[in-house]
């Protein structure tokens, strides 16, 4: 196995693409204490530096503090996923697997607006996003104001602020004309 890394827009995140299918839905780890459903990411917490860990189908985007350099960081992390994953350990315990929230998935009671909504963001902005190491969840829809979620290399970034606004805001205002305004919320 050979784990590729990708540079993402946020300094502080890198992505490493191990190659397999790593989970069947995001996960993301803000802190050591939201970890513990996941071997793998409390592994890597365990490394010093590591700020959050967030585990995507097909990546995993690991953002530092800034006390250290990815020069540095980087062969640790990468190691340590190599060994992980080459040895079979699992991604998460198993009783723990169904205890994650996928947010492409629409509710029953998503109707119209949030629907549509919901469906742009699945279908265009998350791809693009996923490309970039992270992810971004819708919250809600109150009046007028769509409130997302930034997740992996998104959240903290610094461009964030300009996607958001000079990106999904003017493609959900153009697609939903009762979208008014989007916001980023913090967990």
């Amino acid at each position: 196995m050979f784990i590729q890394t990708e540079e993402t827009p946020n300094p502080s995140a890198l992505k490493f693409i191990p190659g397999p299918h790593l989970v069947d839905m995001s996960l993301d780890f803000p802190s050591v204490a939201t970890a513990r459903q996941s071997p793998l990411a409390l592994r890597l917490f365990s490394i010093e530096g590591v700020k959050s860990i967030f585990i995507a189908p097909e990546f995993i985007t690991v953002t530092k503090d800034d006390e250290k350099s990815w020069d540095q960081l980087r062969p640790i992390l990468s190691g340590a996923i190599y060994e992980h994953l080459g040895a079979g350990k699992p991604i998460l315990t198993p009783e723990d697997t169904t205890h994650t929230d996928d947010p492409s998935e629409s509710n029953v009671e998503d109707e119209g607006v949030v629907k549509d909504i919901k469906d742009i963001l699945n279908n265009r902005v998350r791809p693009a996003v996923a490309q970039d190491g992270g992810d971004i969840v819708f919250n809600r829809f109150e009046d007028g104001v769509v409130y997302l979620q930034l997740k992996g290399a998104c959240s903290g970034c610094p461009s964030s602020t300009i996607t958001l606004k000079s990106g999904i805001e003017n493609m959900l205002r153009y697609y939903v004309p009762e979208v008014t305004e989007v916001r980023s919320i913090d967990e």
